[in-house]
């Protein structure tokens, strides 16, 4: 397993829509483990592949329940709103106010192309967001907005 170069600020890749996975092979597990390596090293709870220069709809998303990895994801529903002090390994040192959904459905492959359905809350719903926003070609940055007025930042329970 490696660690990959995480792409920052006006990286090409970062504003790009990514394709589709369409081969589950084992370049796509070295790929998931270098990325899920890569997401430890940087003390990140997810990333996407064109954070490292792959533009495929890969995501790994660790929040401290294991890692998740998200093929080809697609939002089936959101609900509720939640904002939160937000930041991104592609963007070191920059963070902001972002809503986002409180509760995520989520459909995906694994690794090995079986099609999961995850039900993402807080943490993990604003991951998923973020990750999926990626894949997109959007930024977090994009998203910044004032908070409100008493606003504090506080972790979540699940």
């Amino acid at each position: 397993m490696a660690i990959r170069q995480i792409f920052t600020d006006d990286a090409p890749f970062l504003s790009k829509v990514a394709k589709p996975v369409e081969k589950f092979d084992d370049k796509l597990r070295q790929l998931l483990d270098d990325m899920a390596d890569t997401m430890y090293n940087a003390q990140g709870v997810g990333l996407a592949a064109p954070q490292v220069g792959i533009l495929r709809r890969i995501a790994v998303i660790d929040v401290g329940d294991g890692i998740v990895e998200l093929i080809n994801p697609k939002i089936l529903s959101c609900s509720g709103t939640v904002g939160a002090i937000e930041g991104c390994l592609s963007y070191p040192g920059q963070s902001g106010y972002v809503e986002r959904p409180q509760r995520i459905i989520v459909q995906a492959f694994d690794r090995h192309g079986v099609m999961k359905v995850y039900d993402a809350h807080n943490l993990f719903a604003r991951a998923v967001a973020h990750e999926t926003d990626h894949l997109d070609g959007k930024v977090f940055l994009s998203l910044v907005t004032e908070p409100p007025e008493g606003f504090q930042q506080y972790e979540a329970e699940e």
